[in-house]
């Protein structure tokens, strides 16, 4: 999979004229009820294009996974994703995420959105 992520990374950068590079940082903090569990920050490179009514974009780089009162670690993280425009007010979208670590970790998530 790393190896997968890492060719399409390559890809991608290897047409400036379709890909733009941008870098993103993002922390993603959990809760259980009001108990705080602890937060994940990315620190992302990517690249993200479009062509016609699609767009995407790759990103990895590595995470700071912070449990409250854990000891703070670094990972490998990277994510894939997309859109396509339905129409001219909607948009079908999704994204593959995936965390490596000890045990290799994978996640999805797929929607539509449509502007009013």
């Amino acid at each position: 999979m790393k190896t997968a992520i890492l060719s399409a990374a390559v890809l991608f950068a290897a047409a400036p004229a379709f890909a733009g590079p941008y870098a993103n940082i993002e922390a993603n903090s959990g809760f259980t009820g009001s108990d705080y569990t602890g937060t994940s920050t990315d620190f992302h490179l990517g690249v993200e294009g479009s062509s016609g009514a699609a767009a995407y974009y790759i990103q990895g780089g590595p995470t700071v996974v912070s449990p409250d009162g854990g000891e703070s670690e670094t990972i490998l993280t990277a994510k894939l994703g997309g859109s396509v425009a339905a129409s001219e007010k909607l948009s079908v979208y999704g994204e593959i995420s995936a965390a490596f670590d000890d045990v290799n970790n994978y996640g999805s998530k797929v929607g539509v959105k449509y502007a009013f």
